[in-house]
């Protein structure tokens, strides 16, 4: 009998650079944009990352969506007010060899389907030079969102992608680039009740969105960075959701991760249910949309008065919230991934994103430890899991030596 090798491969762990917005002082990146990216680079080695995932955004001062009005204020690492050009790709190229940390992708997150056309034409023309610089930087991937347009219908919506969003993946083609689309509801972009403000949020759209794409000879272009915190958000389950994309045949769909969690609060759950505040949020005052952008914040009640986001690692071990979905088991959830998912495992990005808000500290010597240990739990996470499936998968399963026990089963939670 032959005896295969215990051999198990692990994944590369990041993080995404919004998690310290202004790591370098505006006065010193706004005249040299490119330092920014440097300066995070040599951070996240002092952190113990991989990778990086770069967070591009509009500059503050032409954003349409004031910092006030944001549940997590985007970082806009990545400077784009100038095209960025082959000189600037030698420079962050010469950094990420200097610090041995690489860029695992190019983070732009905005509803690229904005109901104002104006609008919409300035997300699409910054989400091209967002291609330019992946391009020019040999990253193969960006992530963002689809959006959706608020006066229509999701399956309007559906038609606006093919007709509107298309057109990008096709310049993503032209690029050898992938588009990972993370399924994030987005339920505080509105000030109404809506709770699904982006449409690529559940595996049931991805895949009719896939559809549309694989028509236009774009399917290749179109993945999911796949987010667990948004699954507890919307009651779901992780293994539960790669087993259907298995089913279905679509296992291919997800080649990257944000390691994020959910931890679900039992009283708004109760108050609110899975759809959030809908009424006394104070994104309305006296029966008319707030004029304050900080007061328009509170329309993301919709997710915060039943759940709070997670840092991986910050939570308190709880088995019994692991079962009811009202938080991320996270070894399940880097099992399911191999067992389930079609990866490239040593290339899957596991990228950690910092949103829970009494520890994001925006000071950089605070926030270290806080980054460090959160990575460090990841990692040891994702190795425990590849040791636990090459073990079992591999090294047993090639004796014909069985598996002890049962473990968590899709779609029986």
């Amino acid at each position: 009998m032959s005896v295969t090798a215990f051999e198990p491969a692990f994944m590369p762990v990041g993080v995404l650079t919004a998690a310290l917005q202004e790591l370098t002082p505006r006065d010193v990146r706004d005249p040299d944009p490119d330092r920014a990216i440097e300066d995070w680079l040599a951070y996240a080695a002092e952190l113990g990352a991989d990778e990086i995932q770069l967070s591009a955004a509009l500059h503050p001062d032409e954003a349409d969506v004031p910092a006030e009005a944001m549940l997590d204020p985007v970082a806009n690492t990545l400077d784009l007010r100038t095209p960025f050009d082959s000189e600037r790709a030698r420079r962050v190229r010469d950094a990420v060899e200097a610090t041995g940390v690489g860029i695992a992708d190019l983070g732009y997150f905005d509803n690229m389907l904005h109901a104002d056309p104006a609008t919409r034409r300035k997300k699409h023309d910054f989400m091209l030079r967002v291609f330019d610089a992946a391009a020019l930087l040999g990253v193969r991937a960006v992530c963002g969102f689809i959006g959706k347009h608020p006066g229509k219908t999701v399956q309007e919506n559906l038609a606006d992608f093919e007709e509107g969003f298309v057109p990008l993946l096709h310049e993503a083609r032209s690029r050898e680039l992938e588009y990972r689309i993370e399924q994030c509801p987005m339920p505080g972009w509105t000030l109404d009740d809506s709770f699904h403000n982006n449409i690529g949020y559940t595996p049931g759209t991805w895949i009719a969105l896939h559809q549309i794409c694989e028509r236009h000879g774009v399917g290749d272009q179109l993945r999911v960075h796949y987010d667990p915190s948004h699954a507890i958000l919307m009651g779901q389950d992780t293994r539960s959701i790669f087993q259907f994309l298995k089913d279905e045949g679509y296992a291919f769909l997800i080649s990257g991760f944000h390691v994020k969690g959910q931890v679900i609060d039992p009283k708004g759950l109760a108050a609110w249910g899975y759809g959030g505040q809908t009424i006394d949020r104070g994104d309305y005052v006296d029966g008319h949309p707030a004029d304050d952008p900080a007061a328009r914040a509170n329309a993301w009640k919709k997710q915060l008065s039943l759940c709070e986001h997670e840092l991986p690692g910050t939570a308190r071990h709880d088995p019994l919230a692991y079962l009811q979905n009202r938080t991320v088991d996270w070894l399940d959830h880097q099992l399911a991934a191999r067992e389930l998912l079609d990866l490239d495992v040593r290339n899957t990005p596991l990228i950690v994103e910092h949103e829970y808000t009494a520890a994001r500290v925006q000071d950089r010597d605070r926030l270290k430890p806080i980054l460090q240990g959160s990575i460090a739990f990841t990692r040891r996470i994702d190795e425990a899991a590849a040791c636990m499936f090459a073990l079992q998968n591999e090294v047993l399963a090639g004796q014909g030596i069985p598996v002890q026990g049962v473990g968590r089963k899709a779609y029986s939670t």
